[in-house]
Order: structure tokens, then C-alpha cells, then sequence
């Protein structure tokens, strides 16, 4: 089992950037496929970005390719979304995953933080 905590988070202005941090415990963090996903105020969690375990492959939404990054430490237990030129439709409680799988057989991942807030104005 692993426990996920995300930091980072905050009130931007459009065309800005956050880097979101997300720490894991235990000493098995590099056995485990990473991902940041999001809510937004009445609509349903979505995909944002995933690494795999050695973090040689990522993978990210259309929505924001080309300007969020995914990377992982795994030395310091920690995967990261680097967040840059953020829009207003950007907005939304920002969650931290885990799975023991490989991304391109996740439905459903099997462990969550408990989210950091971004918020973009116009």
C-alpha cells in the first residue's frame, strides 16, 4: 500500500505555471505507475498525465500536451507535473495516483492523494 501527498497548488494568473509535488511513502515507490488526474467544479475526474515506472515514457491528455510535464524522482519518492502557459479551463482540484500496472492497462487507479487546489484567473 502506499499513502500520496500533494503539494504545490495555488491561484495563478493565465499564462502562468505551478509545479505540483506528490510524495509517496514506503520504499516501493518505483515499483509504481504514476499519474496526476483532475476535477473541475461539476464535471467528472479526468486523465491529466502519467509516467511509467522507470519514467523513460510519459503520457498526457490532449488538453494539455505541450505545456504540462510529467517526471519522476524515484530516489526521493516523488513524481511531479510541471504546469506551464495554465488557462482558466485548467481550474480544478488536482489529484496524485498510483497503480501497480502498467498505464496502458489502468481503468481505475488504486491509490490516491487527497489534491491540491489550482485555480487559473483570466
Amino acid at each position: 500500500q502506499v499513502q500520496l501527498v500533494e503539494s504545490g497548488g495555488g491561484l495563478v494568473q493565465a499564462g502562468g505555471s505551478l509545479r505540483l509535488s506528490c510524495v509517496a511513502s514506503g520504499r516501493t515507490f518505483s515499483t509504481y505507475t504514476m499519474g496526476w488526474l483532475r476535477q473541475a467544479p461539476g464535471k467528472e475526474r479526468e486523465f491529466v498525465a502519467a509516467i511509467n515506472l522507470s519514467g523513460r515514457s510519459t503520457y498526457y491528455a490532449d488538453s494539455v500536451k505541450g505545456r504540462f510535464t510529467i517526471s519522476r524522482d524515484n530516489a526521493k519518492n516523488t513524481v511531479y507535473l510541471q504546469m506551464n502557459s495554465l488557462k482558466p479551463e485548467d481550474t480544478a482540484v488536482y489529484y496524485c495516483a498510483a497503480d501497480k500496472r502498467v498505464f496502458s492497462t489502468i481503468s481505475k487507479w488504486d491509490y490516491w492523494g487527497q489534491g491540491t487546489q489550482v485555480t487559473v484567473s483570466s
